[in-house]
């Protein structure tokens, strides 16, 4: 009797210590993030014998990244798989790298992110959240229902900018357009609708999402750079034992870092994909892309004047893609 009220005891004791972690996302299942993630948590409750699980809701279904927020701040979640532009409101510098035009290939990319990486990730710690790492979700593009290739020929379209992304809000308004704001989860509606007939995507974000069914052409612009973040409270985290805590960080870490490489030759197929699907590609002219690059440079300057970024981390990267340039 009293081994087996022992036992019960250790029982009540173990599942006490089990935790789980909830984590949604607007990324669908299927999708290289989430076949990463369900693996990760898969290894991740293996290694901690059952003491810590994750749970996925991918696919929009609690709602989209404000949402998201909202239920995290509650504590009705934990954690998320979010765009920079909606964690821009708890640290506006996480979305640096998507300013217009300020790469202009992956190598520079990589070069400038082995450096700065930290730093977001550290300050975004300091506002209570703890990222993984950043994950690459690749070059924007402007695709549309009718081909562009000059300003003058997107002020005549109904564009979209994502809701809350004070940076493509900005970026637009300085080039005389008002941008029509809506969640990712009402953009395939909209373009159905006529709501909207231009989105900026990477190539694998439009198949993913379904939007390549309704865009004919892609203006061959890499136009900004989109990533993304895992983050958790640290609150969440801090109820964690230690050891499981280091699990949670090696697993999710290594994780990220093949995403950031899966993801890039993801793009480089679904861009093959789509012109396949008879996707026209538009090649603007070197007089078209100089025009283009005056209104950025603009914009850009605009968006510091707004307190969009930090000036002092914006010039640190600037010479950090200078050096990199000067030996190219």
């Amino acid at each position: 009797m009293r081994t087996l009220l022992l036992l019960l005891l250790l029982a009540i004791c173990l599942q006490a210590q089990a935790a789980t972690l909830k984590i949604a996302t607007l990324l669908p299942d299927g999708t290289i993030w989430m076949k990463a993630m369900r693996a990760s948590a898969k290894e991740i409750e293996a290694r901690t014998e059952g003491r810590l699980k994750l749970r996925f809701y991918p696919g929009g279904v609690m709602g989209n990244d404000k949402s998201v927020l909202r239920k995290i701040r509650v504590g009705q979640l934990h954690g998320g798989v979010l765009t920079t532009g909606s964690l821009a409101g708890i640290y506006k510098d996480i979305e640096i790298y998507s300013l217009p035009f300020l790469f202009r290939s992956f190598e520079e990319i990589d070069y400038v992110r082995k450096k700065i990486d930290p730093l977001l990730i550290d300050n975004l710690a300091r506002k209570g959240y703890i990222s993984f790492g950043l994950s690459e979700g690749g070059f924007v593009y402007l695709m549309s229902q009718t081909p562009i290739s000059r300003k003058d020929e997107l002020r005549r379209h109904r564009v979209w900018a994502p809701e809350g992304d004070q940076i493509s809000l900005i970026g637009f308004r300085s080039m005389g357009i008002t941008p029509i704001q809506l969640p990712l989860t009402d953009v395939l509606t909209g373009l159905q609708t006529g709501l909207i007939d231009t989105i900026g995507a990477s190539p694998a974000g439009a198949i993913a999402l379904q939007w390549h069914t309704r865009v004919n052409y892609i203006t061959d612009i890499p136009v900004l750079y989109l990533y993304g973040a895992l983050v958790i409270t640290d609150k969440a985290l801090a109820r964690l034992p230690t050891s499981d805590r280091v699990i949670l960080t090696e697993v999710l870490g290594e994780a990220i870092r093949h995403t950031d490489i899966n993801t890039r030759k993801d793009n480089y197929n679904a861009w093959q994909a789509l012109q396949k699907q008879g996707i026209e590609i538009v090649k603007p002219t070197p007089d078209d892309m100089k025009e283009w690059r005056a209104i950025v440079d603009r914009a850009v300057l605009q968006m510091g004047e707004e307190g969009a970024y930090t000036q002092k981390l914006y010039n640190r990267i600037q010479r950090y893609l200078a050096d990199f340039r000067s030996t190219r």
